[in-house]
């Protein structure tokens, strides 16, 4: 593919600094220039070579880039574009890596304007439990699933620069809807860390806490693992994609509501055709793969 002369990077955390750091491994791009509201992180960006120039602003750091990633917190996206719309060039690629997409797609209609068509709303399923530029790495994106969700506004010659460009990443590319996308992700991933927070909230609220914490095993470990994920990121996703996750929630309470029922009951039968459906789909799913809903157990 084509290498772009100039990322114009708004954000030098993991997302953003793993993605330069991944296109110049690739030899996909020719300069980086990155811009950050933290001085600090502008500086380690420099220092690790995640950027080669720092810019004063994120106007002036989309100036002449013909590939333009913002990877900022989803809360800041719209202020993010209206501080850089009037330098985006005609034809540049203008690319997210947010978590929610409906607010996003929503942002970018109120603010982009006549770039509209250059925007492609990208998130890659990747990530690590700690954030920052420190963390920043080339390989974070390979294998992982791209979603682009382009809206009718998106050009279709973008749509497949972008898909290529991930591919060309080592990322397997999936096109949804913004809402089919704030959908799933309730589903698969923002409910799931709701949980992880709830359950490290629980055992903390209760005296003996440190003692129980203290004799957790790998299987705590792994449920809980992504509770230690980035609070300021994870308050944004919870609260942009809120009407999603509530839902999801209801879900949850129902099928542990099913289980605690069980439970009260001593209904032996009951309680493991409930553990069997979960174990069956879990053994059954793939990373990556569709995972069809089990039909419900049937009463004893």
């Amino acid at each position: 593919m084509a290498v772009f002369e100039q990322l114009g990077l708004i954000g030098c955390g993991l997302m953003g600094g793993s993605f330069a750091l991944a296109l110049k491994q690739a030899g996909l791009v020719q300069r980086v220039v990155g811009y950050s509201k933290s001085p600090s992180t502008l500086q380690r960006a420099r220092e690790r070579g995640v950027i080669d120039v720092e810019a004063p602003s994120a106007l002036l750091a989309v100036s002449g880039a013909d590939l333009v990633l913002i990877a900022v917190p989803v809360a800041a996206t719209e202020n993010t574009f209206k501080a850089i719309r009037h330098l985006i060039a005609p034809g540049s690629l203008l690319m997210d890596v947010g978590s929610t997409k409906g607010d996003v797609v929503a942002a970018a209609k109120r603010t982009l304007k006549d770039h509209l068509p250059q925007f492609v709303p990208a998130h890659p399923i990747a990530g690590k439990e700690s954030a920052g530029v420190e963390h920043a790495d080339a390989l974070l994106y390979q294998g992982c699933q791209v979603i682009l969700t382009p809206t009718a506004d998106t050009a279709p010659a973008q749509v497949q620069r972008a898909r290529v460009l991930w591919a060309a990443l080592g990322t397997q590319v999936r096109e949804m809807s913004p809402a089919a996308h704030d959908a799933a992700y309730a589903t698969v991933s923002h409910l799931p860390h709701l949980l992880a927070f709830a359950a490290m909230n629980a055992i903390g609220q209760q005296a003996q806490a440190q003692t129980y914490l203290q004799l957790a095993g790998p299987g705590f470990r792994d449920f809980t693992r992504i509770a230690a994920s980035d609070p300021h990121v994870w308050r944004d996703i919870l609260l942009a994609n809120q009407t999603e996750v509530l839902a999801q929630a209801q879900h949850f309470r129902a099928a542990l509501a099913a289980l605690e029922a069980a439970l009260q009951q001593q209904d032996a039968t009951t309680l493991q055709a409930l553990i069997q459906q979960a174990s069956k789909a879990r053994s059954q799913w793939r990373l990556g793969d569709p995972i069809e809903r089990p039909a419900p157990p049937e009463s004893p």
